[in-house]
């Protein structure tokens, strides 16, 4: 286990989205993050204390964590000196990137020295077997989206959340850096070889009780052209029982695609349905999350109302009106 508390690290992140395992944190563990430290032109702000690395350990931190989540998901070059500097003064260093920190000679260098840990989240722990797709029992909900970064894990947690409070079998089964940083586990799905990505994900939702619910997070999006590999492997190695649709309704076009508009709630129905009727000819659309932070209270209700009355499917955002609507439609299904 990465030791707590953290300080999250945001670096020159552009937007919030850019430091969205800082989000994740911040929302769904906020007890174990004490601040925030970020570099001059960070766009992004989590509304915790802004601290300097020494601030962070007098406030109890132990884990610098990166909270920055970039296309490719590669070390700045401008963070180096501040991420050295966190490992002399005594913190640990977790990340979720690609780019490991465990291969930044400056980075092993340092922590050798001071004895400090380096933590990559997204390094898989495990040998994970090929997919052989064997029907497993209990139930399995999977959120697949319009776009990337645009509700899924926090739809999944909220699900959970929502079935734990009310006494049910549940468990979330992370499936990304951000989640597995919140939960303290599950797979790096995306650092997996593809070969194995769908038996990875048959491994992390294993047989159990009739009526448990697995709630997988979901990865990318069928229609975006960078990441749509390993949204395929989640619909067929997570055999999910349920579809919940998840929707972001101001985005103007693919996240990092500007070339490339979201489809639309009935494409991601159609596309998506018969895919994972492939490995589970039983699976059902159950509902639809929709993420209205950018909506006022009022528009968020409008463009919910006005998509369950379109899709004829229980629909709502789950961090601002609750998962309940979500979790009866799973349970009546």
């Amino acid at each position: 286990m990465i030791p707590t508390p953290y300080l999250l690290f945001l670096g020159d992140a552009p937007d919030p989205l850019a430091a969205k395992v800082a989000q994740g944190i911040r929302d769904w563990s906020p007890d174990v993050a004490v601040g925030q430290l970020r570099l001059p032109g960070c766009q992004a702000d989590m509304g915790l204390p802004d601290m300097s690395l020494e601030e962070g350990l007098a406030a109890g931190a132990k884990t610098l964590v990166v909270g920055v989540a970039n296309r490719g998901g590669v070390i700045s070059d401008l963070w180096l000196d501040v991420l050295a500097d966190a490992l002399e003064q005594g913190y640990n260093l977790a990340s979720g990137l690609h780019t490991l920190l465990r291969d930044q000679p400056l980075l092993a260098n340092t922590a050798a020295r001071t004895g400090r840990q380096l933590y990559d989240v997204r390094i898989p722990s495990t040998a994970f077997p090929i997919a052989d797709g064997r029907k497993r029992t209990g139930k399995r909900c999977l959120a697949v989206g319009t776009d990337c970064s645009i509700g899924k894990m926090y739809t999944a947690m909220a699900m959970d959340r929502e079935m734990q409070s009310r006494g049910l079998k549940s468990t979330m089964r992370a499936t990304g850096q951000t989640g597995i940083l919140v939960t303290g586990a599950g797979i790096p799905l995306d650092a997996v070889i593809a070969d194995f990505m769908a038996g990875a994900v048959e491994w992390l939702t294993p047989d159990n009780d009739p009526d448990h619910w697995d709630h997988i997070e979901g990865q990318g999006s069928l229609f975006h052209i960078s990441y749509s590999g390993v949204t395929m492997a989640l619909i067929h190695g997570g055999q999910p029982d349920a579809l919940i649709l998840c929707h972001e309704p101001t985005r103007t076009h693919m996240r990092g695609l500007p070339d490339y508009g979201l489809p639309s709630l009935e494409t991601l129905r159609d596309t998506a349905l018969p895919l994972a009727r492939v490995a589970n000819p039983d699976c059902q659309v159950a509902g639809i999350s929709v993420n209205t932070r950018a909506l006022t209270p009022e528009a968020a209700q409008t463009c919910v109302e006005e998509i369950e009355a379109r899709m004829g499917l229980p629909t709502a955002d789950p961090v601002r009106h609750g998962a309940g609507r979500l979790v009866d439609a799973l349970l009546s299904l």
